[in-house]
């Protein structure tokens, strides 16, 4: 018993003492604990009164630079201030003295106009005087001249009124016939000067071209070829291309005939891609022009496309494109439609260019003037008119479609640029070299030139050689001597210049020859 209330009370005593031995553990904590607050309280104080003694001091610094600054600004804007009112001051010195000035010299201008006035005053009342002495002596002459012509004032009015009529309508006819043909040399030495200006600046190269209707074949055999089987390949060739093919005893050739140069040119590539291939008959024929069809129509649109492009007259409808293209393969008296278009397109820019016209419109208009040229017989009309309507059609303005219908004078041209197109397609046609004469008319220069020999007397014959370039006469030597046969070169050389003035130069060479003939027997 005692054990257990011994083991009680030092359970007992045990609680109480941890107890009391943690409060007092407790109590240091808490002691040590205020005393690190403090401690850090006590240096939280000390810094903050450290800082705010820097921070007072830097203000100060401040402070002190910061008036510094603004004094020396303040000073510095009096400075300029100062000076800015010194050059002011001097300014309105400068402005006051020659105020004082202008105000001197509009005092002496008043006092001379004033001068002026009284002597105009002065001058007045003297040509009053003058006026009214004048009116008397012209009364008085008046009087005297109806006393002398016995005419009055009125007769005499109308006399000198007739007479000063006659005069100037003189002065005013040979006024009006001198500034005529002043405007007329005026004219023609500007017109000289634009064509010269824009001649010179037009450069190309001239070829001479034709259609050429003769294809040539890398053998004989593709004659056979071509005709087929009791002329199968022939027909359809013809047939599909719209041509007449001739194939005669010329070797290695075969002619191409038809009105239609696209289909010539297309019937010429069909047999062309027909010899590579070799395999010819109608199936084959078929395809090939189909396809051959095809290629060439986009060749004409890329030829199209092509030539407006190197003009610069974009944009254009895609039908006169096409046209445009197609005149490639067309001809105007052997000339090149496609390459004559385009020099006329190049010189009416250059006229318009120097007269001050809008060259695009003015190239466009050289580019079209000969397009009814490549429009089918359906419509009728001339190629100017048919070409002016498609034109329209196709939006082209009223302004290129006049200047496509006046440019061969199926219309009276009224613009500048219809004059411009007209004289364009002047200068490109009749340049030398352009254009071949027709064969009618070279074969009868030829005969001109021939009869002009055969007109003498003791002539035998003669010929025209080189193009009508020299001419031979074979004189009778009978009858013609040495020395006459001199003086016939020079008279018929003067009866061609007389009678074929538009010939270039012409050699004569008369030919006087004797022969003696014997038969032997």
């Amino acid at each position: 018993m005692e054990i257990a209330i011994t083991a009680v009370l030092a359970l007992v005593f045990g609680t109480l003492g941890g107890f009391f031995f943690k409060k007092f553990k407790d109590d240091s904590s808490k002691k040590s604990a205020q005393q690190e607050a403090d401690r850090i309280i006590n240096k939280a104080k000390s810094e903050a009164a450290r800082v705010k003694k820097d921070s007072e001091t830097k203000a100060k610094d401040f402070e002190s630079r910061a008036r510094k600054n603004v004094e020396t600004d303040i000073h510095k804007q009096r400075s300029q201030l100062k000076n800015k009112e010194t050059q002011l001051e001097r300014r309105m010195k400068e402005i006051e003295d020659q105020h004082k000035q202008k105000l001197q010299e509009n005092e002496r201008f008043v006092n001379n106009l004033k001068d002026r006035e009284h002597k105009i005053q002065v001058g007045e009342g003297r040509l009053k005087e003058l006026e009214k002495k004048a009116s008397d002596h012209i009364e008085e002459i008046k009087s005297k001249l109806e006393k002398t012509a016995a005419m009055t004032k009125e007769e005499a009015r109308r006399e000198l009124m007739s007479a000063l009529e006659e005069e100037v309508k003189t002065l005013s006819a040979q006024k009006i016939t001198q500034m005529e043909d002043e405007t007329q040399k005026e004219i023609e030495k500007r017109t000289k000067k634009v064509l010269s200006q824009a001649l010179s600046r037009f450069a190309a190269e001239y070829t001479s071209e034709r259609t050429v209707s003769v294809m040539a074949l890398n053998s004989d055999e593709m004659k056979g070829k071509i005709i087929g089987r009791e002329g199968r390949n022939i027909r359809t060739l013809e047939a599909l291309c719209g041509v007449d093919l001739i194939v005669d005893d010329t070797p290695e050739a075969v002619v191409i005939s038809g009105f239609d140069p696209v289909r010539r040119e297309l019937a010429k590539k069909t047999i062309e891609k027909l010899m590579e291939d070799g395999r010819v008959h109608p199936a084959r024929i078929e395809e090939v022009v189909e396809k051959q069809r095809s290629e060439l129509m986009k060749s004409i649109k890329e030829e199209g496309d092509k030539t407006v492009d190197e003009l610069g007259v974009h944009p254009m409808h895609n039908e006169l494109v096409k046209l445009v293209g197609s005149m490639k393969f067309r001809s105007s008296q052997a000339q090149n439609l496609l390459n004559h278009s385009i020099e006329v397109a190049y010189i009416a820019g250059l006229l318009a260019a120097e007269l001050g016209v809008s060259v695009k419109i003015a190239r466009r208009a050289g580019l079209l003037h000969d397009i009814g040229k490549v429009i089918d017989h359906t419509h009728e009309g001339s190629h100017a008119i048919v070409g002016a309507e498609i034109a329209k059609k196709y939006g082209e303005t009223e302004e290129v479609a006049h200047a496509i219908r006046s440019h061969h004078d199926e219309e009276k041209p009224s613009t500048q640029l219809a004059w411009i197109v007209q004289a364009a397609n002047i200068l490109s046609h009749s340049r030398p070299g352009a254009r071949r004469p027709q064969m009618e008319n070279y074969i009868h220069r030829l005969e001109n030139l021939e009869s002009i020999g055969n007109s003498f007397d003791g002539v035998l014959k003669t010929f025209a050689l080189q193009a009508g370039k020299e001419i031979r006469v074979l004189v009778e030597s009978s009858r013609v001597t040495e020395d006459l046969a001199v003086m016939w070169s020079r008279d018929i050389a003067r009866k061609i210049e007389r009678e074929m003035p538009q010939s270039n130069s012409i050699k004569i060479n008369v030919v006087r020859e004797t022969r003696s003939v014997e038969m032997a027997r």
